[in-house]
């Protein structure tokens, strides 16, 4: 595996089957994997089991390899400002079953479809409150906010969250896909966002996003390399993708850049 500064990472979903089957294809292949979670009201989920959990854990030790979970829903508070909501219920749940595994961070959505494109100068205040107060609770469930990694959103004002990172200790997870599909520079919002950003995604458009880096035009994706590499971000780097031709190609994309002396310097070792 070619050795990059960040920790090159992939999802638990790259080839059929369940996440540790998954994880034990990935392992050697990629430094994290993301564990791409869900549960159904009522219905199936994929929580990993206690003995799923053990085997992940042994898995990681053999070969040097961290994990990041993706919280399932965009989180909030519910009508009444409690911690009742489903999305914080849900939260718990996975924080509970994954905290054996160490995440280096919990990539999370904050739901601000109400307000994100316009809204009274009192709702935006009170969603912003109620953000700050979604994030405290799950960050204390995660064992400290800056376990938290909060995700940029496609359709939101690119600096919509900026005013509920001011206001409390957390992470960031800049996904360069949302940014391309919004067309939006990733190397401006980088060069603010990197030093709290604990988790980068990124992935190709074609017909839909979240597809191969072979989609990606070459001198956009080596544009965003080079800032990586200008500030040595040694965060996580997911190839947030979900088929083993998209994961396989991204890497291959990867390589030849590399190979190309386009961006040697950041291969180490």
């Amino acid at each position: 595996m070619i050795q990059y500064p960040f920790r090159l990472g992939t999802t638990s979903y790259i080839i059929p089957g369940d996440i540790v089957s998954n994880v034990r294809y990935l392992a050697g292949k990629v430094q994290d994997v993301e564990l791409v979670l869900f549960e159904v009201d009522d219905g199936p989920n994929n929580l990993p089991r206690r003995a799923d959990v053990s085997e992940l854990v042994d898995i990681a030790a053999d070969h040097d390899l961290t994990y990041t979970v993706h919280l399932p829903l965009d989180l909030r508070l519910a009508e009444d400002g409690s911690p009742r909501h489903v999305s914080l219920q849900k939260a718990r749940r996975v924080i509970d079953c994954t905290g054996k595994l160490a995440p280096l961070a919990y990539v999370l959505h904050l739901d601000g479809k109400s307000v994100c494109n316009g809204a009274t100068s009192d709702a935006l205040r009170r969603w912003r409150e109620q953000a700050v107060q979604s994030l405290e609770i799950v960050g204390e469930w995660a064992g400290g906010t800056e376990k938290l990694a909060v995700e940029n959103l496609e359709g939101y004002p690119k600096d919509f969250y900026a005013p509920v990172l001011e206001k409390i200790p957390v992470n960031r997870a800049v996904d360069v896909g949302h940014l391309w599909l919004d067309h939006h520079d990733p190397v401006a919002y980088l060069q603010a966002a990197l030093p709290r950003t604990r988790v980068i995604h990124i992935h190709g458009i074609a017909e839909r996003d979240h597809k191969s880096l072979a989609h990606v035009p070459q001198e956009k994706l080596r544009a965003v390399l080079d800032e990586l590499i200008r500030f040595d971000y040694r965060g996580v780097f997911t190839i947030e993708v979900f088929s083993e031709n998209d994961f396989l190609t991204s890497c291959a994309v990867l390589k030849s850049m590399i190979n190309s002396n386009v961006s040697s310097d950041c291969c180490v070792g």
